[in-house]
């Protein structure tokens, strides 16, 4: 089970910290990610960090974003600064090995199913 937490409301510019916490496993026996669908789009893969400690940050988000993880807490984080409006949305995590999170990809509404792990969504809200 994957559980969302720290989303809420900022002003653009402002930073979120947001913290994905997994019950019966650690984040380093897994690849894990983060999704947002969004207006325009169905889905964009935000984030991915592999077990090995490579990352992967969608262009939109890169040099804003950093996702790490804290194997004794077994908590993933995504720290989101400099936000933008663009930024609202519902974010999920989600665990997989890379090659299914990239083939999720944009199309996480339909296909998040298949992924081993999905969490609920947490709301992220960025006024102008």
């Amino acid at each position: 089970q994957l559980v969302e937490s720290g989303g809420g409301s900022v002003q653009a510019g402002g930073s979120l910290k947001l913290s994905c916490t997994a019950s019966g496993f650690t984040f380093a026996e897994s690849d894990m990610g983060w999704y947002r669908p969004g207006p325009g789009i169905e889905c964009e893969l935000v984030s991915t960090l592999s077990t090995d400690g490579i990352t992967h940050y969608a262009d939109s988000v890169k040099g804003r974003f950093t996702i790490s993880q804290d194997d004794a807490k077994s908590t993933a984080y995504l720290q989101m600064n400099s936000l933008k409006p663009e930024d609202t949305a519902v974010y999920h995590c989600a665990v997989d090995h890379q090659e299914t999170l990239l083939w999720v990809g944009s199309w996480c509404l339909a296909r998040h199913r298949y992924l081993k792990l999905w969490g609920q969504g947490i709301q992220v809200n960025v006024s102008s």
